[in-house]
């Protein structure tokens, strides 16, 4: 028999690549690989990329300079890029890298034993459909390995809001869910092998509407059937939009008990002109309305955020309308960057802020947003908290996990097991993480 085939996965960008990586590896199981942990010793790596960071496709072409001397080394080295970037760029990075034996976009990785065939026998493969099967149902079984006590799970993806600054649509697709029978199959299987908590994902993950035998459901009906899942304690989802936050799953954070108190819901900017040119289809006040009808359901929610400082044509006065936003809501945490051109997008051809001015405008929001996080971690201590145990810690004794509000917590004297979760006191906070002790 034959030794196994070693692949090394680089994954970057969100979670959703993240999951889509774990699915690739599943993919190419079949013929015959396993997972490594060094590109080394590789005898196919795959780069599952994103586009949504500044230059992401010169950094993707500058990581395969650095590869040619694997290839030079190993010279039956497969090496192949796979995501957004691979989707916005196509034949493009062949013809700029030769080396390159596989592109593959995010829709058509269930295609790379089809693909993986072919580069074997010498050929160049490329696939950047958007295709009409259904990717998910056409890869094998997962594995029936344990696995840790947390996972996420893709139940949405793409995107039809066409934000100006953003690629999704084009690398992604429109938006389309996936039927609910198989989501939960798939968290019925997680939950076997060990899963306690599953984040539902999506670029717009609250516009789900996936098919049931009782018509299409949403996003919070999903959570309530995820809810019936005995094994099944912890529920979250991430990305949102602002304008399909309906309802029913406002009312989810109140009542369903396995949902965590923490929503990340991205605003992008306080300025409603800053808005518009955005294209986001909310103003401020629309956005501060949904924040207090949901804190009126879960008054101990914690709130997460993304910002954009430097659009085009932010002046100073929209910049102080973000930090007014911001004073306002308070997070617990958030990310911020400056704005940076993605060609093909709307705000692609628009003039540029000047970059010492957006340098100085990220850094005051990073301030206040820090002092924020700082602020409601302190708020912390001496809380008692639901703690999933994810990993033994540095010291002797510590176990750490994440909170009910998603915070890194390391438990002290621990002799709980990684997938317990745990009641824990907290004592402590430092600048990302909390520290706690056992309520015994």
């Amino acid at each position: 028999m034959s030794a196994p085939k070693k692949l090394f996965i680089k994954t970057y960008g969100c979670q959703m690549n993240v999951y889509d990586s774990e699915r690739m590896a599943e993919a190419l199981g079949g013929q015959g690989y396993v997972e490594t942990k060094t590109a080394d010793d590789a005898d196919m790596i795959l780069m599952n990329t994103c586009h949504i960071r500044e230059k992401a496709a010169e950094k993707v072409y500058s990581e395969l300079g650095r590869m040619k001397q694997l290839k030079v080394k190993k010279p039956d080295l497969k090496i192949g890029v796979a995501g957004c970037v691979a989707q916005a760029e196509g034949a493009e990075i062949m013809r700029r890298q030769p080396m390159v034996d596989l592109v593959v976009g995010p829709q058509s990785y269930h295609r790379l034993p089809e693909m993986e065939a072919k580069i074997r026998e010498g050929k160049k493969a490329i696939d950047t459909d958007f295709p009409e099967e259904d990717k998910f149902e056409k890869l094998k079984s997962r594995p029936k390995a344990k696995r840790g006590p947390t996972a996420f799970l893709t139940v949405q993806e793409g995107c039809d809001k066409f934000c100006a600054f953003c690629v999704v649509p084009y690398t992604r697709g429109a938006e389309v869910s996936r039927p609910v029978d198989r989501i939960l199959s798939e968290t019925r299987e997680l939950v076997e092998r060990g899963v306690r908590e599953v984040t539902l994902l999506g670029q717009n993950v609250n516009a789900y509407h996936g098919a049931s035998a009782n018509g299409d459901l949403t996003l919070a009906q999903l959570i309530w059937e995820l809810d019936k899942i005995d094994g099944l304690e912890r529920i979250r989802f991430t990305t949102s939009h602002p304008n399909d936050m309906m309802d029913d799953l406002i009312e989810a954070h109140g009542t369903c008990a396995k949902l965590m108190p923490y929503l990340h819901l991205p605003v992008q900017s306080g300025s409603d002109k800053i808005l518009k040119r955005m294209n986001r289809s909310h103003t401020a006040e629309s956005y501060l309305r949904v924040i207090e009808r949901i804190r009126a359901a879960r008054p101990d929610i914690l709130l997460s955020g993304d910002f954009i400082v430097g659009f085009p044509e932010e002046t100073e006065a929209d910049f102080q309308a973000t930090l007014d936003l911001v004073e306002e809501v308070k997070y617990g945490t958030a990310y911020s960057f400056k704005y940076s051109t993605r060609p093909g997008t709307p705000a692609a051809e628009r003039p540029l802020v000047d970059e010492a001015e957006a340098s100085d405008r990220l850094q005051r929001l990073q301030a206040l947003l820090t002092r924020q996080q700082r602020e409601i971690q302190e708020s912390m201590v001496g809380r008692e908290v639901g703690v999933l145990l994810e990993k033994p810690g540095r010291l002797p004794g510590q176990m750490v996990g994440k909170s009910d509000y998603l915070h890194s917590v390391h438990v002290g004297d621990c002799d709980r097991a990684v997938g317990d979760l745990a009641r824990v006191r907290i004592v402590s906070s430092s600048t990302n993480s909390l520290a706690g002790e056992l309520i015994r």
